[in-house]
């Protein structure tokens, strides 16, 4: 596998998602109350993250995504 870099991809998946510029994203901004995001976008979050980065996150994790720090924590501990 080529490596990723996993950052830059849940910043730009999360900014495509949110419907914000990529570098506009404070990695330790509140994803729903600062920048908005709500249930869905959460959801449709998780599912890009599997999907672009092969891994399998359980549901149970979706609260943890409150930061875009908090969504490449998660996502780095899931790839083998």
């Amino acid at each position: 596998m080529k490596t990723v870099n996993v950052e830059q991809e849940i910043r730009e998946l999360i900014a495509d998602i949110i419907e914000m510029a990529p570098e506009k994203i404070d990695p330790d901004a509140h994803l729903v109350e600062d920048l908005g995001m709500d249930s869905m976008m959460a959801l449709e979050i998780l599912a890009t993250m599997e999907k672009k980065l092969k891994i399998r996150i359980p549901e149970d994790d979706l609260p943890k995504i409150t930061t875009l720090n908090h969504a490449i924590e998660l996502a780095k501990k899931y790839i083998k």
